[in-house]
């Protein structure tokens, strides 16, 4: 990869956590979590060119958009338990994604069984 490349991807990661209410130290464990991951890297670098996923690298058969339709789903979730967290926003939204797609590469059966078995909004009691 382009030094110059590199050097994009870092400025556009430290705006990400800034803009999504992270410190330094977060970003300097993603950061280093990020350029260690071919396939997250690549990903993080195509949608800071194109402002779209590729979607392209897959960790047990799922996206960065798999991810962060699932932490949405939780997301919403939350809101309709009447809990508001005024921290989230669309930034952290996306930076979360990738950041959980580099833990699932660490821990891929662990991630799975969340994402198979949380289903977010379908919780019991719901509709009642």
């Amino acid at each position: 990869m382009e030094n110059k490349t590199v050097e994009r991807a870092w400025q556009w990661a430290c705006a990400l956590c800034r803009y999504a209410g992270e410190d330094e130290k977060f970003l300097r464990d993603f950061w280093q979590r990020l350029v260690q991951s071919e396939g997250v890297f690549g990903e993080f670098v195509y949608y800071l060119e194109h402002q779209n996923f590729q979607c392209a690298y897959k960790v047990r058969g799922y996206s960065v958009v798999d991810v962060m339709v699932w932490q949405l789903d939780h997301f919403k979730a939350q809101l309709d338990r009447g809990r508001d967290d005024r921290k989230t926003n669309g930034d952290r939204m996306l930076l979360l994604a990738f950041d959980t797609l580099l833990k699932m590469e660490r821990e891929p059966e662990y991630y799975v069984n969340l994402m198979q078995g949380e289903t977010g909004t379908d919780y019991e009691g719901k509709y009642q």
